[in-house]
């Protein structure tokens, strides 16, 4: 089954006419907490549960539950296994926070923070040069941990899911406190 989406100015009219709109954000709280669509509430796809979310829902369980996240991968996982659970009614917003931000939908702000992709592109990076510099200096076979990262980037690439993103996004500096607005 195709998850169905909505565009950022669609998704703005929506919101005009319905206030009480479900939007699931499933990025980090850090990522949430620096920028989010006004009304989302904040549901992270590492720790993602479907049956919860749908308990916890604004409006009927037989309205359109909307997912958002940065730009569309993650919220296109989420609407999977949200379907995979049986929640049919799912939409992805196209483009994510950054084209809703773009199209001038009413964002909150707060405190800046590095994104999960670059975060992931600096340890993926890292651990290449780093297993290149041990593999000439110390023994060629740590050549093998920058194929190993080389393998897992092909892995994600390919599959959309990317273990080392998910391993990132649950360290301490992609938390926030429990005094946030985060769900």
């Amino acid at each position: 089954m195709s998850v169905a989406r909505i565009s950022p100015n669609e998704l703005s009219k929506l919101l005009g006419q319905e206030p009480s709109v479900d939007l699931v954000d499933v990025r980090t709280p850090a990522e949430f907490e620096e920028v989010h669509v006004q009304g989302a509430k904040n549901f992270p796809l590492d720790r993602l549960d479907p049956q919860s979310v749908q308990r916890q829902r604004n409006g009927s369980a037989q309205q359109p539950l909307y997912v958002i996240c940065r730009s569309g991968g993650r919220a296109e996982q989420a609407c999977q296994r949200f379907i995979d659970a049986g929640i049919d009614h799912v939409i992805n917003v196209d483009g994510g926070t950054l084209a809703c931000e773009s199209a001038g939908l009413p964002v909150v702000r707060g405190k800046s923070t590095m994104s999960l992709e670059r975060q992931v592109r600096i340890a993926a990076g890292s651990l290449v040069v780093l297993g290149v510099a041990l593999g000439y200096f110390v023994h060629p076979y740590f050549v093998g941990l920058s194929a190993f990262v080389g393998a897992g980037l092909v892995f994600a690439g390919i599959t959309d899911t990317c273990g080392m993103g998910m391993l990132i996004a649950r360290m301490p500096w992609n938390q926030v406190s429990s005094g946030s607005d985060v769900k």
